[in-house]
């Protein structure tokens, strides 16, 4: 028995010994720079960091590096190119980026599909409207896209829209526990309410027509939020004027920190 025993701890000690031999070898996230050829394509395609001064840009690349060193992104049918990651890394970094230590920890892994897609993921068959989603479940911490919307959210300057924006606001808003359209993780207890009537406000006039937000955003409070941050990203100036009390409280979610206090 004293024999076994030793044995025992022997392999114990020999177990632990190669874990910790395993994850000594782990590569921490490369804190390289981004290459000239991401600097240029952010500066062709990403109108958040052609606005930003020398420094924030410095401070936006350094952000955009971080996610793509520390998220998997995976192709299911399709190349990941260059701009794929660019752009997909770009859409992360631009709601939070008023957030300097702001961490995906509900993220691993992003998806890039060719097309659109189904609730149950599939590329063929019929039910394929889905341009993104974030993943619950099995799926959970996992993040799908279109290839061809992500691009398009790029491309088009005229539109409102932003498919992989609108999926990270997501992400953001179920930071705390529910996705519910009330991000309390950037949001001060006191602008909640304000944030809610606004809200039904807006979905009240999506649904009588008198709105120029997507009418996608007057399904429920979670889809008004990610559709209002689209625009907010995508148009600003476009809704200052058109939506300003709007305008005003997302400025307050996600461009200045509450109380001077950068949040995380």
């Amino acid at each position: 028995m004293i024999v076994q025993f030793i044995i025992f701890l022997l392999a114990i000690g020999f177990f632990v010994y190669l874990t910790l031999s395993v994850r000594k070898k782990k590569k921490k996230p490369s804190e390289e720079p981004l290459t000239i050829n991401y600097k240029e394509l952010l500066q062709e395609h990403v109108a958040f960091y052609k606005a930003l001064s020398d420094d924030e840009k410095v401070a936006f690349e350094k952000r955009v590096q971080h996610f793509l060193a520390t998220t998997t992104i995976t192709g299911a049918g399709t190349n990941v190119e260059d701009l794929d990651r660019v752009l997909i890394g770009a859409s992360a970094v631009i709601p939070i980026f008023a957030f300097s230590d702001w961490e995906y920890v509900n993220l691993s892994e992003v998806l890039l599909y060719p097309e659109t897609f189904n609730e149950s993921f599939e590329q063929q068959g019929g039910g394929r409207n889905i341009l993104g989603m974030v993943g619950t479940g099995v799926m959970n911490n996992t993040m799908i896209l279109s290839k061809h919307a992500l691009r398009e959210g790029f491309s088009n300057k005229t539109d409102k829209s932003n498919t992989a924006i609108h999926e990270f606001v997501h992400l953001i808003d179920k930071t705390d526990g529910a996705t519910d359209g009330v991000p309390e993780i950037l949001l001060q207890h006191k602008y909640v309410m304000p944030w809610l009537k606004l809200m039904h406000e807006n979905i009240k006039e999506i649904r009588a027509d008198k709105s120029d937000i997507n009418p996608y955003a007057s399904t429920n409070q979670q889809e008004f939020f990610a559709v209002a941050a689209e625009y907010f990203f995508e148009r600003p100036q476009l809704m200052k004027t058109k939506h300003p009390e709007l305008y005003a409280m997302l400025e307050k979610i996600f461009r200045k920190p509450i109380d001077g206090k950068d949040l995380k």
